[in-house]
């Protein structure tokens, strides 16, 4: 997934000091991403900018695509980071300069590690009569520093290990560790990403890692986490500290949780980069634009994307303080 804005302003990433468990609901802005698709973004935001080490989160859909192009992200670079696909519906043909083709499916996870630098295209195969509705998240997780060169890869994993609670609950470990299950997706930091599928009656209570911070993304449905009511398209932060996480639903709802160790390392965040300097990311948008490092995502049957044109603003890097 691409940030499609052509005016990206710098983001300072990191948060406050560590305050223990929290409810911060968090409400997505509207971003328009290609020909017809719309995403909610929910990282980063005014009141939020990373959660562990994962740094940014769009939820879209459901859409109806039958009639549509459905999402179509032209080839694009990206440097310091992972991205995670994830689909409740539909399906999601990913190119790259790897030379990888896959179609990702529902409950099926998209893992791309850009390491030093790739480049990837997405969109919705064509036709898509026998998947019309398109409904997913899109995410992305910042590279420690020690691992920010490392050669770019793409996984496809379908399957993944999933934990049975009382009451209804399955919980799909899509990245990382929860409750001793881990996922076999790749990754560089103390992590997890899940998905919660609550059944109507759902009222348990998930384990969680005390040295933590956590948030729910709403995917659908009504659920209650930790007593609180969640819209579909939210964020729910919850901070860190906590054992287990009570989880309720009067009717069928899905959810995410996105948690990890608090990531303290200062980085800078622009368009589809992350480094660790105004460098950085001068010099990534230079070689996208000249065409060389990233390599070239062969088939899309359109343009590649152009960069945007750097801030006026210095492009400093920032981090959690204590």
């Amino acid at each position: 997934m691409s940030n499609l804005d052509q005016r990206p302003a710098p983001t300072p990433c990191g948060a406050e000091p560590r305050t223990g468990p929290v409810h911060e609901l968090l409400a997505g802005r509207e971003v328009p991403l290609g020909e017809s698709t719309v995403v909610r973004r929910l990282l980063p935001s005014l009141g939020r900018r990373m959660v562990g080490a994962w740094v940014f989160v769009d939820h879209y859909g459901p859409d109806d695509i039958a009639d549509e192009p459905g999402m179509q992200v032209p080839p694009h670079p990206h440097i310091g980071l992972q991205t995670v696909s994830w689909l409740h519906a539909g399906e999601v043909l990913h190119r790259d300069s790897l030379g990888s083709l896959q179609t990702v499916r529902p409950r099926e996870l998209g893992l791309m590690t850009s390491g030093r630098a790739i480049a990837h295209s997405e969109e919705s195969p064509s036709p898509h009569r026998n998947a019309p509705i398109l409904h997913g998240a899109q995410l992305w997780v910042a590279l420690p520093g020690e691992h920010r060169h490392t050669a770019p890869s793409f996984e496809h994993h379908t399957t993944l290990p999933v934990l049975r609670g009382g009451g209804g609950l399955s919980a799909t470990v899509i990245l990382g560790e929860l409750d001793g299950a881990a996922s076999p997706g790749t990754t560089f930091s103390p992590l997890v990403g899940a998905d919660l599928t609550l059944a109507a009656g759902t009222d348990t209570a998930l384990p969680l890692t005390e040295d933590f911070e956590y948030a729910v993304l709403s995917m659908s449905g009504a659920p209650e986490i930790d007593g609180v009511p969640l819209p579909p398209g939210s964020l729910f932060y919850l901070g860190e500290g906590r054992r287990h996480l009570p989880l309720r639903s009067d009717h069928d709802a899905a959810v995410m949780l996105l948690g990890g160790v608090p990531f303290e390392e200062e980085i800078v965040m622009w368009w589809n980069f992350i480094g660790r300097s105004a460098e950085d990311i001068v010099q990534a948008r230079a070689d996208w634009e000249e065409g060389s490092r990233f390599g070239e995502v062969k088939g899309y049957a359109g343009d590649r994307l152009s960069a945007p044109a750097l801030p006026p603003v210095p492009l400093k890097p920032r981090g959690r303080t204590r």
